[in-house]
């Protein structure tokens, strides 16, 4: 699987050390930076990676700013993306196979290593179940993101 990630400053010491595990874990991953940790301001790389997987470029994103409410609130903006902020291992695989999330996001202040390496994993090895319930569901947010995207 083709895996873009990208965090801010405050993320960026947690994102060096995913890409290599990602990698470990036998998927490709694309590092749309930061590339330091020099402060940069997180809604310009959620959009980086949310249009990346958007546009089917990646299957899936990755993405780290501080607490990860940011990072989070500004890809949710991009139709067709559903990232979820994650601290704990249910919601990175239930995120997935319930709502179909396509961007992990995580507070890289709030959060170690080890940790998100757990999440990372749980995240990349779950599947959407496809089961009725959650496609109806995933129907109305699609619908209710057309609403909004044409009434501007």
């Amino acid at each position: 699987m083709k895996v873009i990630l990208g965090a801010d400053h405050a993320g960026f010491d947690l994102k060096q050390d995913l890409l290599g595990f990602v990698q470990g874990l036998g998927h490709e991953a694309i590092d749309l930076g930061t590339h330091s940790k020099d402060p940069v301001d997180y809604p310009d790389y959620a959009e980086a990676v949310g249009s990346e997987v958007r546009s089917g470029n990646g299957e899936r994103g990755i993405l780290i700013c501080g607490s990860g409410v940011g990072a989070s609130v500004a890809a949710n903006k991009i139709p067709g993306i559903r990232a979820g902020l994650c601290h704990d291992t249910y919601s990175a695989h239930q995120g997935v196979e319930h709502d179909d999330m396509n961007i992990l996001v995580m507070g890289g202040r709030v959060i170690g290593e080890e940790l998100a390496r757990e999440l990372v994993r749980a995240y990349l090895a779950a599947r959407f179940t496809g089961e009725e319930r959650h496609r109806r569901r995933l129907k109305k947010i699609q619908e209710m993101e057309e609403r909004y995207t044409r009434s501007g």
